[in-house]
Protein backbone atom coordinates (compact mmCIF):
# COMPACT_ATOMS: atom_id res chain seq x y z
CA UNK A 1 0.00 0.00 0.00
CA UNK A 2 2.73 2.51 0.87
CA UNK A 3 4.62 1.36 -2.19
CA UNK A 4 1.15 2.22 -4.28
CA UNK A 5 0.65 5.24 -2.58
CA UNK A 6 4.56 6.77 -2.50
CA UNK A 7 4.09 5.57 -6.71
CA UNK A 8 1.12 8.08 -7.26
CA UNK A 9 2.49 11.13 -4.14
CA UNK A 10 6.27 10.77 -5.73
CA UNK A 11 8.80 9.06 -3.86
CA UNK A 12 9.55 12.56 -1.89
CA UNK A 13 6.79 12.49 -0.29
CA UNK A 14 6.62 9.03 1.11
CA UNK A 15 5.55 10.34 4.70
CA UNK A 16 2.16 11.04 3.30
CA UNK A 17 2.03 7.42 1.96
CA UNK A 18 3.23 6.12 5.30
CA UNK A 19 0.34 8.58 7.05
CA UNK A 20 -2.22 7.23 5.30
CA UNK A 21 -1.20 3.43 5.39
CA UNK A 22 -0.90 4.14 9.33
CA UNK A 23 -4.35 5.82 9.16
CA UNK A 24 -5.95 3.06 7.43
CA UNK A 25 -4.36 0.37 9.94
CA UNK A 26 -5.16 2.41 13.36
CA UNK A 27 -8.89 2.08 11.59
CA UNK A 28 -9.00 -1.45 11.18
CA UNK A 29 -7.65 -2.28 14.56
CA UNK A 30 -10.65 0.00 16.04
CA UNK A 31 -13.28 -0.67 13.44
CA UNK A 32 -12.60 -4.30 13.18
CA UNK A 33 -12.25 -4.84 17.32
CA UNK A 34 -15.68 -2.88 17.53
CA UNK A 35 -17.85 -4.78 14.75
CA UNK A 36 -15.61 -8.11 13.51
CA UNK A 37 -13.31 -8.58 10.31
CA UNK A 38 -15.51 -8.00 6.88
CA UNK A 39 -15.81 -10.58 4.96
CA UNK A 40 -12.82 -8.62 2.44
CA UNK A 41 -10.53 -7.42 4.83
CA UNK A 42 -8.32 -6.06 1.81
CA UNK A 43 -11.14 -4.26 -0.11
CA UNK A 44 -12.24 -2.56 3.07
CA UNK A 45 -8.34 -1.26 3.65
CA UNK A 46 -8.08 -0.40 -0.27
CA UNK A 47 -11.45 1.52 0.44
CA UNK A 48 -10.53 3.23 3.78
CA UNK A 49 -6.88 4.30 2.16
CA UNK A 50 -8.86 6.04 -0.86
CA UNK A 51 -10.85 7.82 1.43
CA UNK A 52 -8.17 9.20 3.41
CA UNK A 53 -6.05 9.86 0.15
CA UNK A 54 -8.57 12.42 -0.27
CA UNK A 55 -9.27 13.49 3.44
CA UNK A 56 -5.32 14.23 3.06
CA UNK A 57 -5.36 15.52 -0.21
CA UNK A 58 -7.89 18.31 0.90
CA UNK A 59 -6.11 19.26 3.87
CA UNK A 60 -2.85 20.06 2.12
CA UNK A 61 -4.42 21.29 -1.15
CA UNK A 62 -1.76 24.24 -2.05
CA UNK A 63 0.66 21.14 -2.11
CA UNK A 64 -1.07 18.84 -3.74
CA UNK A 65 -2.24 20.57 -6.90
CA UNK A 66 1.76 20.55 -7.36
CA UNK A 67 2.49 16.93 -6.32
CA UNK A 68 -0.09 14.93 -7.65
CA UNK A 69 -1.87 16.66 -10.20
CA UNK A 70 -3.39 13.26 -11.71
CA UNK A 71 -5.34 12.96 -8.35
CA UNK A 72 -5.98 16.13 -7.45
CA UNK A 73 -7.58 17.05 -10.94
CA UNK A 74 -9.84 14.44 -10.31
CA UNK A 75 -10.97 15.81 -6.50
CA UNK A 76 -11.30 19.06 -8.22
CA UNK A 77 -14.26 18.00 -10.52
CA UNK A 78 -15.55 16.36 -7.59
CA UNK A 79 -14.73 12.49 -8.98
CA UNK A 80 -13.50 9.64 -6.89
CA UNK A 81 -10.16 9.30 -6.43
CA UNK A 82 -8.66 6.38 -7.98
CA UNK A 83 -5.42 4.40 -7.06
CA UNK A 84 -4.52 0.93 -8.87
CA UNK A 85 -4.82 -1.55 -6.40
CA UNK A 86 -4.54 -4.56 -9.21
CA UNK A 87 -1.59 -7.07 -8.55
CA UNK A 88 0.31 -5.95 -11.65
CA UNK A 89 0.23 -2.16 -10.22
CA UNK A 90 1.47 -3.09 -6.68
CA UNK A 91 4.31 -5.62 -7.94
CA UNK A 92 5.47 -2.90 -10.38
CA UNK A 93 4.91 -0.32 -7.34
CA UNK A 94 7.21 -2.41 -5.01
CA UNK A 95 9.52 -3.59 -7.46
CA UNK A 96 10.24 0.42 -8.60
CA UNK A 97 10.18 0.99 -4.64
CA UNK A 98 13.23 -1.43 -4.24
CA UNK A 99 15.55 0.03 -6.92
CA UNK A 100 14.89 3.39 -5.48
CA UNK A 101 15.61 2.64 -1.85
CA UNK A 102 18.59 0.53 -2.82
CA UNK A 103 20.40 3.34 -4.85
CA UNK A 104 23.90 3.32 -3.89
CA UNK A 105 23.61 7.30 -3.04
CA UNK A 106 21.94 5.77 0.31
CA UNK A 107 24.28 4.65 3.19
CA UNK A 108 23.56 0.54 3.44
CA UNK A 109 22.51 0.40 6.87
CA UNK A 110 19.86 2.86 6.11
CA UNK A 111 18.93 0.99 2.65
CA UNK A 112 17.87 -2.00 4.98
CA UNK A 113 16.35 0.05 7.26
CA UNK A 114 13.74 1.88 4.25
CA UNK A 115 13.63 -2.01 2.66
CA UNK A 116 12.57 -3.36 6.43
CA UNK A 117 9.87 -0.55 6.53
CA UNK A 118 8.80 0.72 3.45
CA UNK A 119 8.65 -2.59 1.80
CA UNK A 120 8.02 -5.28 4.70
CA UNK A 121 6.02 -3.05 7.04
CA UNK A 122 7.99 -3.62 10.11
CA UNK A 123 7.26 -1.11 13.18
CA UNK A 124 10.64 1.26 14.02
CA UNK A 125 10.44 -0.94 17.26
CA UNK A 126 10.97 -4.33 15.48
CA UNK A 127 13.31 -2.36 12.94
CA UNK A 128 15.04 -1.08 16.03
CA UNK A 129 15.91 -4.95 17.34
CA UNK A 130 16.95 -6.13 14.53
CA UNK A 131 19.44 -3.50 14.53
CA UNK A 132 20.23 -4.08 18.28
CA UNK A 133 19.93 0.00 18.46
CA UNK A 134 16.96 1.74 19.82
CA UNK A 135 13.98 3.90 18.43
CA UNK A 136 15.62 7.03 18.34
CA UNK A 137 18.89 5.79 16.37
CA UNK A 138 16.28 4.26 13.75
CA UNK A 139 14.07 7.41 13.37
CA UNK A 140 17.28 9.35 12.54
CA UNK A 141 18.75 7.02 10.25
CA UNK A 142 15.38 6.86 8.19
CA UNK A 143 15.06 10.27 8.45
CA UNK A 144 18.84 11.34 6.86
CA UNK A 145 17.58 8.45 4.51
CA UNK A 146 14.39 9.97 3.36
CA UNK A 147 16.13 13.50 3.23
CA UNK A 148 19.30 11.81 0.79
CA UNK A 149 16.12 10.46 -1.36
CA UNK A 150 14.69 14.29 -1.84
CA UNK A 151 18.19 16.20 -1.73
CA UNK A 152 19.42 13.42 -4.55
CA UNK A 153 16.12 14.05 -6.29
CA UNK A 154 15.88 10.00 -6.44
CA UNK A 155 12.57 9.04 -8.74
CA UNK A 156 10.46 5.23 -9.06
CA UNK A 157 11.99 5.08 -12.49
CA UNK A 158 13.81 2.02 -12.98
CA UNK A 159 17.17 2.26 -14.11
CA UNK A 160 18.08 2.30 -17.39
CA UNK A 161 19.17 -0.95 -19.57
CA UNK A 162 22.95 -0.24 -19.40
CA UNK A 163 22.74 0.67 -15.74
CA UNK A 164 20.30 -2.00 -14.28
CA UNK A 165 22.43 -4.92 -13.56
CA UNK A 166 24.56 -2.89 -11.21
CA UNK A 167 21.65 -1.39 -9.67
CA UNK A 168 20.25 -5.10 -9.67
CA UNK A 169 23.30 -6.23 -7.79
CA UNK A 170 22.96 -4.13 -5.00
CA UNK A 171 19.67 -4.70 -4.28
CA UNK A 172 20.02 -8.23 -3.97
CA UNK A 173 23.16 -7.50 -1.81
CA UNK A 174 20.43 -5.54 0.81
CA UNK A 175 17.61 -8.58 0.12
CA UNK A 176 21.09 -10.76 1.41
CA UNK A 177 21.44 -8.76 4.09
CA UNK A 178 17.54 -8.81 5.14
CA UNK A 179 17.71 -12.73 4.94
CA UNK A 180 21.24 -13.35 7.49
CA UNK A 181 19.72 -10.64 9.55
CA UNK A 182 16.79 -12.86 10.37
CA UNK A 183 18.74 -16.20 9.82
CA UNK A 184 21.96 -15.30 11.42
CA UNK A 185 20.82 -13.21 14.21
CA UNK A 186 21.48 -13.12 17.53
CA UNK A 187 17.92 -12.03 18.69
CA UNK A 188 15.81 -14.17 20.89
CA UNK A 189 12.85 -13.06 19.04
CA UNK A 190 11.75 -16.13 17.06
CA UNK A 191 9.08 -14.44 14.64
CA UNK A 192 10.99 -11.49 14.08
CA UNK A 193 13.81 -13.80 12.20
CA UNK A 194 11.34 -15.27 10.36
CA UNK A 195 9.62 -12.58 8.82
CA UNK A 196 12.84 -10.96 7.71
CA UNK A 197 13.50 -13.90 6.05
CA UNK A 198 10.30 -14.73 4.58
CA UNK A 199 10.46 -11.39 3.37
CA UNK A 200 13.51 -11.23 1.64
CA UNK A 201 12.48 -14.13 -0.14
CA UNK A 202 9.17 -12.60 -1.39
CA UNK A 203 11.53 -9.64 -2.79
CA UNK A 204 13.51 -11.92 -4.28
CA UNK A 205 10.68 -13.47 -6.37
CA UNK A 206 9.14 -10.80 -7.20
CA UNK A 207 12.41 -9.64 -9.21
CA UNK A 208 12.08 -12.98 -10.94
CA UNK A 209 8.62 -11.94 -12.40
CA UNK A 210 10.28 -8.87 -13.90
CA UNK A 211 12.07 -9.95 -17.01
CA UNK A 212 14.66 -7.17 -17.12
CA UNK A 213 15.21 -8.64 -13.53
CA UNK A 214 15.30 -12.33 -14.23
CA UNK A 215 18.93 -12.93 -14.20
CA UNK A 216 20.29 -16.30 -13.32
CA UNK A 217 22.11 -15.02 -10.16
CA UNK A 218 18.68 -13.68 -8.89
CA UNK A 219 17.72 -16.94 -9.04
CA UNK A 220 21.27 -18.45 -6.96
CA UNK A 221 19.88 -15.56 -4.33
CA UNK A 222 16.79 -17.74 -3.97
CA UNK A 223 17.54 -20.74 -3.96
CA UNK A 224 20.15 -19.82 -1.44
CA UNK A 225 17.16 -18.78 0.54
CA UNK A 226 14.97 -21.57 0.04
CA UNK A 227 17.51 -24.14 0.96
CA UNK A 228 18.49 -22.32 4.25
CA UNK A 229 15.04 -21.68 5.50
CA UNK A 230 14.22 -25.30 4.76
CA UNK A 231 15.83 -26.18 8.31
CA UNK A 232 14.16 -23.54 10.12
CA UNK A 233 12.35 -25.52 12.05
CA UNK A 234 15.23 -28.18 12.42
CA UNK A 235 17.56 -24.91 13.74
CA UNK A 236 15.14 -24.65 17.23
CA UNK A 237 14.76 -26.54 20.15
CA UNK A 238 11.49 -27.38 21.52
CA UNK A 239 12.73 -24.96 24.82
CA UNK A 240 14.19 -22.61 22.24
CA UNK A 241 17.50 -23.46 21.96
CA UNK A 242 19.81 -23.32 19.18
CA UNK A 243 20.43 -27.18 17.20
CA UNK A 244 24.00 -26.78 15.05
CA UNK A 245 23.52 -28.55 11.68
CA UNK A 246 25.16 -31.74 12.63
CA UNK A 247 22.53 -32.72 15.25
CA UNK A 248 19.49 -31.38 13.45
CA UNK A 249 16.57 -33.93 13.40
CA UNK A 250 16.85 -34.20 9.53
CA UNK A 251 13.08 -35.58 8.80
CA UNK A 252 12.48 -31.36 10.12
CA UNK A 253 13.42 -30.43 7.30
CA UNK A 254 11.11 -28.60 4.39
CA UNK A 255 11.54 -31.20 1.21
CA UNK A 256 9.07 -28.65 -0.92
CA UNK A 257 11.64 -25.70 0.03
CA UNK A 258 14.09 -28.29 -0.69
CA UNK A 259 12.61 -29.01 -3.96
CA UNK A 260 12.41 -25.03 -4.69
CA UNK A 261 15.81 -24.62 -3.83
CA UNK A 262 16.64 -27.42 -6.47
CA UNK A 263 14.52 -25.75 -9.04
CA UNK A 264 16.46 -22.09 -8.48
CA UNK A 265 19.61 -23.77 -8.27
CA UNK A 266 18.73 -25.32 -11.67
CA UNK A 267 17.62 -21.72 -13.04
CA UNK A 268 20.81 -20.23 -12.04
CA UNK A 269 22.70 -22.12 -14.19
CA UNK A 270 21.87 -20.91 -17.20
CA UNK A 271 24.26 -18.24 -17.22
CA UNK A 272 27.89 -17.78 -18.03
CA UNK A 273 28.97 -16.20 -14.62
CA UNK A 274 29.20 -17.60 -11.16
CA UNK A 275 28.52 -15.68 -8.36
CA UNK A 276 29.30 -15.64 -5.11
CA UNK A 277 25.04 -16.29 -5.02
CA UNK A 278 25.40 -19.20 -7.29
CA UNK A 279 28.43 -21.14 -4.77
CA UNK A 280 26.51 -20.30 -1.51
CA UNK A 281 23.60 -21.77 -3.05
CA UNK A 282 25.26 -24.60 -4.04
CA UNK A 283 27.24 -25.26 -0.74
CA UNK A 284 23.63 -25.15 0.80
CA UNK A 285 22.30 -27.58 -1.28
CA UNK A 286 24.93 -30.40 -0.11
CA UNK A 287 23.95 -29.08 2.98
CA UNK A 288 20.27 -29.83 2.31
CA UNK A 289 21.19 -33.57 0.95
CA UNK A 290 19.64 -35.89 3.77
CA UNK A 291 22.22 -38.99 2.04
CA UNK A 292 25.42 -39.47 3.96
CA UNK A 293 27.37 -39.51 0.99
CA UNK A 294 31.40 -39.99 1.03
CA UNK A 295 32.57 -36.78 -1.18
CA UNK A 296 29.92 -34.71 0.33
CA UNK A 297 32.08 -32.67 2.08
CA UNK A 298 35.05 -32.75 -0.22
CA UNK A 299 32.61 -31.05 -2.56
CA UNK A 300 31.80 -28.42 -0.56
CA UNK A 301 35.22 -27.55 0.74
CA UNK A 302 36.04 -26.98 -2.70
CA UNK A 303 33.04 -24.44 -3.17
CA UNK A 304 34.37 -22.57 -0.09
CA UNK A 305 38.05 -22.79 -2.03
CA UNK A 306 35.68 -21.00 -5.04
CA UNK A 307 34.10 -18.72 -2.47
CA UNK A 308 37.06 -17.31 -0.86
CA UNK A 309 38.56 -16.62 -3.90
CA UNK A 310 35.48 -14.75 -5.01
CA UNK A 311 34.92 -13.04 -2.08
CA UNK A 312 37.06 -13.29 1.33
CA UNK A 313 34.95 -13.23 4.47
CA UNK A 314 35.87 -14.43 8.51
CA UNK A 315 32.74 -16.50 8.28
CA UNK A 316 33.01 -17.76 5.36
CA UNK A 317 36.63 -19.10 5.67
CA UNK A 318 35.31 -20.55 9.69
CA UNK A 319 32.74 -22.83 7.26
CA UNK A 320 35.61 -23.87 4.86
CA UNK A 321 37.53 -25.14 8.01
CA UNK A 322 34.66 -27.18 9.23
CA UNK A 323 34.16 -28.42 5.92
CA UNK A 324 37.76 -29.12 5.62
CA UNK A 325 37.66 -31.15 9.01
CA UNK A 326 34.97 -33.35 8.06
CA UNK A 327 36.59 -34.62 4.44
CA UNK A 328 40.34 -34.42 5.63
CA UNK A 329 40.55 -35.05 9.70
CA UNK A 330 39.66 -32.60 12.71
CA UNK A 331 43.71 -32.41 12.79
CA UNK A 332 43.37 -30.41 9.91
CA UNK A 333 40.56 -28.70 10.31
CA UNK A 334 42.02 -26.96 13.31
CA UNK A 335 45.38 -25.88 12.53
CA UNK A 336 43.71 -24.41 9.83
CA UNK A 337 41.06 -22.68 11.89
CA UNK A 338 43.74 -20.98 14.48
CA UNK A 339 45.31 -19.17 11.24
CA UNK A 340 42.46 -17.65 10.72
CA UNK A 341 43.03 -15.21 13.53
CA UNK A 342 38.98 -15.41 15.13
CA UNK A 343 39.35 -15.72 18.56
CA UNK A 344 37.35 -13.19 19.49
CA UNK A 345 34.71 -14.51 17.92
CA UNK A 346 32.00 -16.66 19.50
CA UNK A 347 32.00 -19.00 16.22
CA UNK A 348 35.41 -19.68 15.98
CA UNK A 349 35.45 -21.02 19.56
CA UNK A 350 31.99 -23.49 19.30
CA UNK A 351 33.35 -24.66 16.32
CA UNK A 352 37.33 -25.53 18.27
CA UNK A 353 34.91 -26.91 20.96
CA UNK A 354 33.16 -29.31 18.29
CA UNK A 355 36.37 -30.21 16.27
CA UNK A 356 38.59 -30.66 20.03
CA UNK A 357 35.83 -32.96 21.59
CA UNK A 358 37.17 -36.59 20.14
CA UNK A 359 40.47 -34.95 20.31
CA UNK A 360 41.01 -33.57 23.76
CA UNK A 361 38.40 -32.70 26.14
CA UNK A 362 40.45 -30.29 28.20
CA UNK A 363 40.72 -28.62 25.03
CA UNK A 364 37.39 -28.38 24.04
CA UNK A 365 36.19 -27.46 27.16
CA UNK A 366 38.52 -24.80 27.16
CA UNK A 367 37.27 -23.27 23.89
CA UNK A 368 33.28 -24.02 24.58
CA UNK A 369 33.98 -21.70 27.89
CA UNK A 370 35.65 -18.98 25.84
CA UNK A 371 32.39 -18.99 23.43
CA UNK A 372 30.46 -19.01 26.93
CA UNK A 373 32.16 -15.61 27.61
CA UNK A 374 31.96 -14.19 24.42
CA UNK A 375 28.49 -15.21 23.77
CA UNK A 376 25.78 -11.87 22.58
CA UNK A 377 22.86 -13.31 23.74
CA UNK A 378 21.32 -15.57 26.33
CA UNK A 379 20.36 -18.35 23.20
CA UNK A 380 24.55 -18.35 22.29
CA UNK A 381 25.19 -18.72 25.98
CA UNK A 382 22.75 -21.81 26.70
CA UNK A 383 24.10 -23.46 23.48
CA UNK A 384 27.40 -23.11 24.77
CA UNK A 385 26.32 -24.45 28.48
CA UNK A 386 25.07 -27.44 26.80
CA UNK A 387 28.39 -28.27 25.72
CA UNK A 388 30.00 -27.42 28.66
CA UNK A 389 27.70 -29.93 30.61
CA UNK A 390 27.94 -32.60 28.42
CA UNK A 391 31.82 -32.51 28.25
CA UNK A 392 32.28 -32.52 32.36
CA UNK A 393 28.76 -34.73 32.82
Amino acid sequence: MIAVLTKAFGLAHVEWAEDIVGDTFLAASESWKEKGTPENPTAWLYSVAKNKTRDYLRRHQHFSQKIVPNLQAGQEQGEEIELDWSNDNISDSQLRMMFAICHPDIPEEAQIGLALRVLCGFGIDEIATAFLTNKSVINKRLYRAKEKLRKQGITLDLPAPAAMEQRLHNVLHILYLVFNEGYYSPLEERQLRKDLCFEAMRLNHLLLQYPPTHQPFVNALLSLMCFHASRFEARIGADGSTILYDEQNRDLWDVELIAKGNHFLIESAKGEVVTKYHLEASIAYWHSTKQQLDHKWEHILQLYNKLLQIEYSPIAALNRTYALAMARGHELGIKEAEKLGLAGSYAYHILLGKLYTALSKDQALQHYKEAKEKARSGIEEELASKYIDELIS
